[in-house]
């Protein structure tokens, strides 16, 4: 199958093939093409440029053999393969429109059970998230609604989040477990991301959280709890393969630094690559840890220092931010300027979860990371695309417009700018999201 978009206004996001993350200045500039075209072959880009060099011309003698002026509507539609197999492909107009790739999403929680709509009530009456946990909320309540749903029912209450995000222009998307923080059902949850992996057509990568809180059993002993995880919960995880990644909250009143590191090792052991939530609450050393053992990200960093920037120089751990989170919990913002003026690549996520960030609308996680974190919006931009991609293991393949990578795209209807998505956050603008 083949796809020609024509009429671009803008093609944005433009990187070289081998460019997996932008870093420190890299960030400031989306590279773009002004009235272009992109054509899609067998679910990849395999060609763009300007419209004058759009494939095909006047006498069918193209480059890639299409018929007809692509830049004037010729009359068939561009409907004919001239390349000897006779095969059809359909022509996109994009009217002038804005053709980017699609959000990738690092850190989601959105496979869960229920809603926490009452500790929304808790948070306006001004109590904490630390309170509402330490009272047996929180994550808590989210494991205790999930013990009671079946599988088949967190498969379709998770599928209708998936089909939000996509037609919100998410492609690809990371989920986590640790609702269960029982055996069976964190693998329960993992089964369920498994299969939206197999049934929807966005890229899912699966994230082992069992090391998201003591479950409600294991109260008052949290080193048994972490002997649970690392000897049942990892080895089921991997005997069945049913995560790419294991992550821990290394935070004030969740797991220290030491149990993290017992849990990063015993993973490491079953190929298991680390993910780390760390310093929502406080500066844990979480991010200390993470580096330590190669994480392939290190999320949240709501509250970081000048140390935590020195220890990211040089590693290949991706610094995500969650501002979804502090939006929701009123907290303080994630320092991405400084990170970035340090050298350093950001990343955005959206934290879909029920209890501190029940979206996952990316276009509002970029929208925040200009009016709360003061990025410009080329930064913020490529903080949710291919550092976001990044953040998932995934920027070989999304991400970009590179040729080579899959065609996850939005197609926009026609905006004065870049700078229009976030700065006016509530106006429809998605015209078509293309997940091949």
């Amino acid at each position: 199958m083949k796809t020609l978009i024509k009429n671009i206004g803008t093609l944005a996001g433009i990187l070289p093939a081998g460019v997996l993350r932008l870093e420190g200045e890299q960030m400031n500039d989306v590279a773009s093409i002004s009235n272009a075209y992109l054509l899609i072959e067998d679910g990849l880009i395999s060609a763009f440029g300007t419209m004058e060099e759009c494939p095909g011309d006047s006498h069918g003698d193209g480059p890639y053999g299409y018929p007809g002026d692509c830049s004037k509507g010729h009359p068939d539609g561009c409907s004919n393969d001239t390349t000897g197999d006779n095969s059809r492909y359909e022509v996109i107009d994009a009217e002038g429109g804005i053709v980017m790739p699609c959000f990738c999403d690092s850190h989601t929680h959105l496979v869960y059970a229920g809603c926490r709509d009452g500790e929304f009530r808790d948070k306006i009456a001004g109590l904490s998230y630390e309170e509402i946990a330490a009272r047996g909320g929180g994550i808590l309540n989210s494991a205790d609604l999930l013990h009671g749903t079946s599988e088949e029912e967190l498969y379709r209450q998770s599928m209708e989040r998936i089909n939000e995000i996509a037609a919100k222009g998410t492609g690809a998307v990371e989920i986590k477990s640790g609702y269960g923080l029982r055996t069976e059902d964190e693998l329960k949850m993992l089964r369920v991301i498994r299969r939206i992996k197999e049934t929807s057509p966005l890229t899912v990568k699966a994230t082992f959280l069992g090391a998201h809180a003591v479950g409600r059993e294991y109260v008052g002993r949290q080193d048994e709890y972490v002997r649970l995880v690392c000897e049942e919960m990892i080895p089921a995880v991997a005997a069945q393969g049913l995560a790419d990644y294991v992550d821990v909250f290394c935070d004030k009143g969740f797991f220290t630094v030491e149990q993290t590191a017992a849990i990063l090792k015993r993973a490491a052991e079953f190929g298991l690559v680390p993910k780390i939530h760390a310093n929502e609450l406080e500066i844990s050393g979480g991010v200390q840890v993470g580096v330590e053992h190669d994480a392939l990200s290190v999320d949240h960093l709501e509250q970081t220092a000048d140390a935590e920037i020195e220890v990211l120089k040089g590693s290949r751990t991706m610094p995500t931010m969650l501002p979804g989170c502090s939006f929701f919990l009123g907290i303080p913002y994630g320092r991405a300027k400084q990170f970035i003026a340090a050298g350093l690549p950001v990343a955005l996520a959206s934290d879909y979860n029920p209890g501190t960030s029940p979206s996952g609308d990316m276009r509002f996680i970029m929208s925040l990371g200009c009016i709360r974190m003061r990025l410009t919006p080329e930064q913020s931009f490529n903080a949710c695309t291919i550092n976001s991609a990044y953040a998932m293991g995934v920027s070989g393949t999304l991400g970009s417009i590179t040729e080579g990578k899959k065609a996850n795209l939005i197609i926009t209807k026609p905006l004065p700018s870049l700078a229009f998505i976030p700065y006016s956050h509530q106006t429809p603008f998605i015209r078509k999201v293309i997940i091949p």
